[in-house]
């Protein structure tokens, strides 16, 4: 079924930041990837609405849009909880203990690959949360591994049990604080940073941060006395 596109009461409230990204680009039709991660804070996914949308705010066919959606994995076409979490199972983590990782947590969960959790029964739905659970690759944190990621916020060194925890906390809805990074927010408000709007959390780290871990070849060509 063709989508409608959205009620108008969303599209006016959308248009406002829509044109605020439109306006960054000298072509508009550049404005693509970050109008599709706006549409996804509205819905939690990549919808035909949003489609439609994005293609109509861009003067682009929806097949183009689609052809975009569709490539980039960051774009999810079907709900995703209030977190999405990630576990690397490429090479490096998955022989460190990703795949027993991402085996654990199916388990645990009682969901498989890119499945969301129920909210749990007799949970105030205020209060009650959901995640999606996926294996990713390659994080480019491999001097960590094995990582985790929740709505892209990495989580490093991670174990079996340390994983479960991280989920149980997400789904009690309790803080979680990133690795290297700030405390995690929702998959909704994430895709709205993403789209380029301001991050609010007191405790974002602008910038990034290098951890030892990273620059021990550094150090050590430096007690060398080597150089590129």
């Amino acid at each position: 079924m063709p989508a409608k596109g959205y009620p108008q009461d969303v599209k006016e409230r959308l248009d406002q930041d829509a044109d605020a990204v439109i306006a960054r680009y000298p072509v508009k039709r550049s404005a693509l990837l970050p109008l599709l991660h706006l549409v996804q804070s509205e819905e939690g996914f990549v919808s035909g609405d949003g489609i439609k949308y994005c293609a109509d705010k861009l003067d682009l066919t929806t097949a183009e849009v689609s052809g975009v959606a569709t490539f980039y994995s960051m774009y999810k076409r079907r709900q995703v909880g209030d977190y999405h979490v990630g576990v690397c199972t490429n090479t490096l983590c998955a022989v460190l203990g990703g795949d027993e990782i991402f085996a654990t947590l199916k388990e645990h969960l009682g969901v498989e690959n890119d499945q969301r959790t129920e909210v749990s029964a007799g949970v105030p739905e205020a209060q009650g949360k959901s995640l999606t659970l996926e294996h990713i690759e390659c994080n480019a944190a491999c001097d960590f591994a094995p990582v985790m990621t929740v709505n892209w916020e990495l989580f490093d060194n991670m174990t079996p049990e340390k994983a479960k925890q991280l989920v149980d906390d997400l789904l009690a809805g309790r803080e979680v604080v990133a690795s290297r990074g700030p405390a995690v927010c929702s998959f909704r408000e994430t895709e709205r940073i993403l789209a380029g709007f301001e991050d609010r959390r007191e405790d974002a780290v602008h910038g990034g941060t290098i951890a030892p871990e990273s620059i021990v070849g550094l150090r050590v060509a430096q007690a060398r006395g080597e150089s590129a």
